[in-house]
């Protein structure tokens, strides 16, 4: 049987950009393949009980940077948890992730962890077309053909029936990996994902 994981992401989580490069040479040590689900938290979150970072208790808030700075200090990773252009929607991008995914799972992942990088650790704004264009040329991409595709009504379809099925399958946050129908929540538990396809 083929090892798929069924990856439900938002490169406007800071918690997606600190697992993704893992989660990433994870498929590759493992010999498995992917299925990018870029999504829109503004609709998971109200039928999940979540909320977004400006309505969260201060307490709460204040908590989130103490451990995005404990695990970019242990992951030795460039992280801004107050970027630039930390108020920007992910729309766009994950519209570009999608379209680059069309050319396989290797490129939406590069897409995906363009966006990431640039907005967590290089100050940029991923709501800009001119950004992602800079990524995906960056990547290897055709950016040309893919900032056709990712402005078409089928990718915009895409995305909402991605933030659909996150819905339907009970997603509540981000990083969120499935494999053979088993959830696993948070880059924090991409340890017990490696058990699983290691079986």
């Amino acid at each position: 049987m083929d090892k798929i994981v069924d990856y439900f992401l938002a490169p406007v989580s800071p918690w997606t950009y600190l697992g993704h490069e893992r989660f990433v040479a994870l498929l590759q040590a493992s010999g498995a393949s992917c299925r990018l689900h870029p999504i829109d938290l503004s609709k998971v979150f109200p039928v999940s009980g979540g909320l977004p970072l400006p309505k969260r208790a201060p307490q709460r808030q204040a908590y989130r940077l103490v451990e995005l700075a404990r695990w970019r200090d242990w992951l030795q990773m460039p992280l801004n948890a107050t970027p630039k252009f930390g108020a920007s929607p992910g729309d766009a991008a994950s519209r570009w992730i999608l379209a680059a995914a069309e050319r396989g799972a290797a490129a939406g992942l590069a897409m995906a962890g363009g966006a990431m990088r640039a907005r967590w650790a290089e100050e940029r704004d991923i709501a800009d077309p001119g950004t992602l264009h800079a990524i995906a040329q960056d990547c290897g991409l055709d950016a040309a053909a893919i900032a056709v595709r990712a402005d078409s009504p089928d990718i915009a379809a895409a995305y909402d029936a991605a933030t659909q099925r996150a819905i339907d399958e009970q997603v509540f946050g981000v990083p969120w990996y499935v494999y053979r129908g088993e959830p696993f929540w948070g880059q924090d538990r991409l340890d017990f994902l490696a058990r699983a396809l290691a079986k």
